[in-house]
């Protein structure tokens, strides 16, 4: 029998009229910058562990807002879910030097340059309504 791969979490965190992006070490095929996001840990629900990996990736505390939505990622054939957090305390970093390169807070006007294929529709949707632009 086999198991499906764990559904991956990703925390979509918009502060300050910008929306942090964290660039991994080694990237996923042609996915370079994205939200911070991992697996999903058993008996974790997706906001649960959007926030914790935001904490382990950036060393920043965030509180889940709300799910945005589920896909498969068309990239990376995961199941992937969009939690919107908000900041509670903290300054963003690379905290997972193993993990990632760097982190960047990218205005609305950014999000192209370094998400070039374009953001999941309902992400696309918060993001456009959460900053100003």
């Amino acid at each position: 029998m086999t198991t499906a791969e764990p559904g991956v979490a990703a925390a979509v965190i918009v502060h300050s009229g910008r929306v942090l992006l964290i660039r991994r070490r080694v990237p996923e095929g042609d996915l370079v910058w994205q939200f911070p996001a991992d697996a999903i840990e058993k008996g974790e629900s997706a906001e649960q562990a959007a926030v914790r990996e935001t904490l382990e990736e950036t060393g920043l505390t965030v509180e889940a807002v709300k799910l945005l939505g589920e896909r498969m990622h068309p990239k990376t054939g995961r199941l992937m879910s969009y939690t919107a957090c908000s900041m509670v305390f903290g300054e963003a970093h690379v905290a997972d030097n193993e993990e990632l390169a760097e982190v960047a807070w990218v205005a609305h006007s950014e999000i192209g340059d370094y998400v070039p294929y374009g953001v999941y529709g309902p992400v696309q949707e918060y993001l456009d309504g959460a900053m100003v632009h």
